[in-house]
């Protein structure tokens, strides 16, 4: 019987450790060119850059949806990655 539980608690360690949710993901406002284009499917150098250039002009992404703004992300690329992508709104600076 404790061979039993053992291979049962054993096997329930390796499943909840294999899931992919676990993963952070990548934050689409806080993340480099370099970071985005090596986790994103799809998505080079050119193309994080152009993600960096659009945050860095328009601030920071209120939604996942708003990637297709970026000129050469479409509706398919953004699906592709939506597993992938956070979008955590950047922390206010208070003024005293």
């Amino acid at each position: 019987m404790k061979l039993h539980t053992l291979r049962a608690l054993f096997l329930a360690l390796i499943c909840t450790f294999s899931i992919p949710s676990f993963a952070a993901g990548i934050d689409i406002n806080s993340a480099t060119a370099e970071q985005i284009s090596q986790e994103m499917k799809g998505i080079g150098p050119a193309k994080a850059q152009a993600i960096i250039d659009y945050r860095t002009v328009n601030g920071p992404f209120k939604s996942v949806e708003q990637l297709t703004e970026v000129k050469g992300i479409g509706p398919a690329t953004v699906d592709k990655n939506r597993d992938l992508i956070t979008v955590i709104a950047p922390a206010k600076v208070t003024q005293k």
